[in-house]
């Protein structure tokens, strides 16, 4: 493009909005360049560490935790692209999930940062210091499955035996599959951890799940007819990456510190980890119906399913 066809296309962009293309192209000559640190905010995003202890790997723990939330948001741009567009081909959907496999195979790979970069006994130590707190209390965790899937696939059978007849969106929240692990059944006593995320963000999450009926990630899927083999394939290795590698590596870390020397140590958000961890407690699945029904029933019992 010349310079007379760039000057007539800036002048048309700001003529359409309603506004004087001289106005604009007078502050960009005093407009200071942009530069890296600023246009990524370099020092405020090196700056949100803050470690309760001197344990200098605390800082490591911290920085893995956002890295995560990070990546999370990644996932988040991409579904939230699919779920409210009005109409939503197959080929946008490849490219999409393909993305999410990416992301989700470096929350995957990530984990070695967890296992291995640790001191075992300064992490011990210091993880005491961080109760209630909980990667439990990941919100954007929460949003992706509710992105991803119709509310009732976040319900594990224990749940599903304790709902009414016509479930409300609130009474699967009331027995959603993560709840078990802040909640006991019987008493219906629940932890701070639980009691606190609850109240910064269930409401949120029922709102969200009802906006999105209809329009989730699964249902995309479903309203496209004779989906590819493709299509079929990434999105079983999604399900797959998401709802039982992660959480079976996300064990296994934590059997490392918890467990290693048969401590049997509690998680600091008191929940049961060793069973609330393993997708065959979980039973999360997002897209239930590219599954046949021996792979739902063992469901994170052997790692063979793509």
């Amino acid at each position: 493009m010349d310079n007379s066809t760039l000057y007539t296309a800036i002048e048309e962009k700001y003529k359409t909005l309603g506004e004087k293309p001289e106005t604009y192209l007078k502050g960009l000559l005093h407009a200071k360049p942009i530069n890296y640190w600023d246009y990524v905010e370099v020092d405020t995003l090196l700056s949100l560490q803050k470690p309760r202890t001197d344990f200098k790997d605390e800082e490591i723990f911290i920085m893995y935790h956002q890295v995560t939330e990070l990546v999370l948001k990644l996932m988040i741009h991409e579904i939230k692209q699919l779920v409210y567009m009005k109409h939503v081909n197959e080929d946008v959907l490849i490219r999409k999930i393909q993305r999410l496999n990416r992301y989700t195979a470096m929350l995957i790979t990530s984990f070695d940062v967890m296992r291995d970069g640790m001191d075992y006994d300064d992490y011990n130590t210091f993880r005491a210091t961080l109760a209630p707190a909980s990667g439990f209390q990941s919100a954007q965790f929460r949003l992706v499955e509710i992105y991803c899937t119709r509310i009732e696939n976040l319900v594990n059978q224990e749940g599903k035996n304790r709902l009414p007849e016509n479930p409300s969106v609130e009474d699967y929240f009331e027995h959603i599959y993560w709840k078990d692990a802040g909640i006991n059944r019987q008493t219906g006593e629940k932890t701070l951890t639980l009691r606190q995320f609850e109240d910064k963000y269930l409401d949120r999450f029922i709102g969200l799940a009802k906006k999105v009926k209809g329009s989730t990630i699964e249902e995309r899927i479903q309203s496209i007819q004779n989906p590819s083999e493709m299509l079929i394939k990434i999105s079983r290795e999604f399900d797959c990456l998401y709802n039982i590698k992660w959480p079976l590596v996300h064990l296994n870390t934590a059997r490392h510190y918890l467990d290693k020397k048969g401590e049997n140590q509690a998680a600091t958000g008191g929940s049961e980890w060793k069973k609330y961890l393993h997708p065959m407690f979980q039973q999360r699945k997002f897209f239930p119906s590219l599954w046949t029904e021996t792979e739902i029933l063992d469901w994170g019992k052997e790692n063979n399913h793509l």
